[in-house]
């Protein structure tokens, strides 16, 4: 893995963030201009933050309904038994220190043509620019006899809070001997080695609790991300306790029947003890409404700006967007934000957007002291985003155990550094 390209793009993009720290008088027509950023996950408390931080004359608003934001990544340890839900739990305190306006509501509408935003209360609110990181919304339109209700007895835990805890209580009332399975989604979907690190850690659990136990990785593709450096894991670390299926081994799930525990794909009918349904994916339920998804369910954007095709005024960033070889994680989230933060304040100063590099690494534990990684480095083009050859990496597939053992420790060093970054 190269490390040191991706050092330079850090490099680069900070300079370029300093560089606009200048913009630091943004107005329409003599007033503050106003920036509404709808969701308060990686991305729009990334973003809302660096508005402030690059322009604070900005009238910055935060739309998000609830008051504590509950963290996806390091969530898998959770249900693994291996670190409590307070760890992955953060405030919105520092939005508000920075003079970012927090309203605690749902936004339920946007009107593009007059620039407002209507809330769950009936009030609205107007914007000169407006960014959507919604995260993601399930479909629970595909799999049959998969809905809501169905996740109370077959959680998905795609979305952290009482999803995690209600997989991880199911898992700790398992008897020793049971079977578990995961089914995994085709792309694209939120974290793509997250259903693996998932399965890694709840076969940790198993081995380390209920070592007669079974799991089964029921998965919709033939290829996923860091393959080679899980199954080289999972047989070393797990032995048959993980049973990875494919599709070409008939092993999608096609429907679900929760009230009898059983998952039907293709050619089989399977009685499981405890399931784990992720199911197909989609742009946040705001990004649905206001017709900013296109038709396959998420966001198309400029790529240098993150501004929608769709609409005018209007970006996206974070899961919610297409951003073709970049993946749907917490990195690329934060690096969008941060970059879509600086194009937004040269717009509204009548300057020309800049163009720039973003990076993006995802960490995965196959254990807490084994961890692997995936980087890459990305560049705009027109409306996509592309690799740059060679200038990413997997962690080395024959490693010793201390190289596993500092790759979490990287992997918690990161967590630990992203959110103070964004929420501390």
């Amino acid at each position: 893995m190269k490390h040191l390209d991706r050092r330079d793009i850090v490099k680069g993009l900070l300079i370029t963030m300093a560089a606009g720290l200048s913009s630091s008088c943004a107005t329409i027509s003599g007033a503050p201009a106003r920036v509404v950023v709808i969701g308060g996950g990686f991305a729009g408390m990334s973003c809302a933050r660096t508005l402030k931080k690059l322009s604070p004359s900005l009238a910055v608003t935060l739309v998000e309904p609830k008051q504590h934001y509950i963290a996806c990544p390091f969530s898998n340890l959770v249900i693994g038994n291996g670190r409590p839900m307070a760890a992955q739990t953060f405030s919105y305190d520092r939005a508000s220190a920075d003079g970012v306006n927090h309203i605690m509501q749902a936004a339920t509408a946007i009107d593009a043509d007059g620039h407002q935003v209507t809330l769950a209360d009936g009030r609205r609110i107007d914007y000169d620019r407006l960014v959507l990181a919604p995260g993601i919304s399930l479909n629970f339109d595909v799999l049959e006899g998969y809905d809501q209700a169905a996740a109370e007895l077959m959680p998905h835990a795609w979305q952290a809070g009482g999803q995690t805890t209600l997989l991880a209580r199911q898992l700790a009332a398992m008897q020793n001997g049971g079977t578990v399975a995961i089914s995994v989604p085709e792309n694209p979907y939120r974290c793509p080695p997250g259903p693996y690190e998932r399965a890694s850690l709840i076969a940790h659990y198993l081995k380390t609790h209920k070592p007669n136990s079974k799991l089964l990785v029921l998965d919709s593709k033939e290829r996923f991300s860091k393959q080679a450096l899980f199954m080289a894991a999972w047989k070393s670390e797990f032995g048959d306790i993980i049973e990875w299926q494919g599709l070409n081994d008939g092993a999608k799930v096609i429907s679900v029947d929760p009230a009898a525990m059983t998952l039907h794909t293709e050619f089989d009918r399977i009685k499981v003890d405890v399931a784990n349904i992720i199911p197909p994916q989609r742009a946040g339920k705001i990004a649905q409404l206001s017709g900013v998804a296109n038709a396959t369910g998420w966001c198309p954007i400029n790529a240098a700006t993150f501004e929608s095709t769709l609409y005018a005024d209007i970006h996206v960033i974070g899961d919610a967007a297409i951003a073709n070889a970049m993946p749907k994680s917490a990195f690329a989230a934060n690096t969008q934000a941060k970059l879509c933060a600086l194009q937004i304040a040269r717009l509204l100063n009548g300057k020309k957007p800049i163009e720039s590099k973003l990076i993006n690494t995802c960490y995965s534990l196959v254990t807490p002291d084994y961890g692997i990684s995936v980087a890459g480095v990305y560049q705009p083009d027109k409306e996509r985003w592309l690799a740059i050859k060679g200038a990413g990496g997997t962690s080395p597939l024959l490693a010793s155990r201390k190289t596993r053992r500092i790759e979490a420790q990287y992997a918690r060093q990161w967590y630990a550094s992203i959110t103070a970054e964004v929420f501390g």
